[in-house]
């Protein structure tokens, strides 16, 4: 052992390689357009020129390219065998029809009457993603197409803003819950995409808006509270509970712990609209 190493340098070791471009153990790593996006987008400002979902988006374009969609299908499959609750869940493959006007008819003080007041009336649409051209055939499509259609319902029942330092409250949920009622391993396959999405949140606040920290904390822990204190969330049938009350829908969907901060003044700063 070399004794002039500084301490923390031992035990490195240097791998040849007769590769003429840049080669890694990590899929993740060997992904060029992968590479540019965490570089940009934990390292960046705000900047009126790119809204916060265009990362999200992009996001979701290279993770299609970057997941072994058969081996996560294979997993679901694995675990569907000894989780009766995902097996019925994969069987039903229930996919929404939910209308603009299905809520705009619900009470305001219930789920469906919140989620129009917070989400439709501020501009934003049902499916945070573009509807898929037909019925998805995997597992992984569809756990990603039910995804996209309950991502907002999630902000309101789990307690987190509809805004960017809110979107961590629903991130730090899932990253918990799946852990709490999936395999580790098929759970991790599930949460890519969300850790990467909620840690550009946390590194750019550290980075550049260190005053909205604080909330940042607040909204992780507030999730992680409700991922670990609740059903499945990834099984949310919403749609069942449009009519009731907010709190009387979260009990009856299994969501438990969450409570609302406002976090909007703090992402008003942090996206430099103020």
């Amino acid at each position: 052992m070399d004794d002039t190493l500084p301490y923390l340098m031992r035990g490195l070791r240097h791998v040849s390689t007769d590769s003429s471009v840049l080669v890694s153990s990590s899929k993740y790593l060997n992904n060029p357009k992968l590479r540019d996006w965490v570089a940009t987008n934990m390292l960046r400002r705000s900047g009126q020129d790119r809204p916060p979902t265009a990362d999200t988006y992009e996001l979701h374009l290279i993770m299609k390219e970057i997941q072994d969609r058969d081996h996560v299908d294979a997993l679901f499959e694995q675990e569907r065998q000894r989780n009766p609750q995902l097996d019925a869940w994969l069987s039903e493959r229930f996919m929404s029809k939910l209308t603009v006007q299905d809520v705009k008819a619900c009470a305001p003080d219930t789920l469906g009457g919140t989620f129009h007041r917070e989400v439709i009336e501020k501009g934003y649409s049902i499916e945070i993603m573009p509807p898929l051209p037909e019925p998805p055939k995997s597992h992984l499509d569809y756990y990603m197409m039910r995804n996209g259609q309950t991502h907002d319902f999630e902000h309101i029942l789990t307690g987190g803003g509809l805004d960017f330092i809110g979107e961590l409250v629903p991130y730090y949920a899932r990253l918990v819950n799946v852990f709490k009622h999936l395999s580790p391993e098929l759970a991790g396959e599930l949460s890519v995409f969300n850790i990467l999405g909620a840690m550009r949140i946390m590194s750019r606040g550290m980075l550049h808006y260190p005053q909205t920290w604080p909330a940042i904390v607040d909204a992780m822990e507030r999730g992680i509270a409700v991922g670990r204190a609740s059903d499945p969330i990834f099984m949310l049938k919403c749609e069942d509970a449009l009519h009731l009350p907010l709190e009387v829908a979260r009990e009856r969907l299994g969501i438990r712990e969450a409570r609302f901060v406002d976090t909007s003044a703090e992402t008003a700063f942090y996206l430099e609209q103020v």
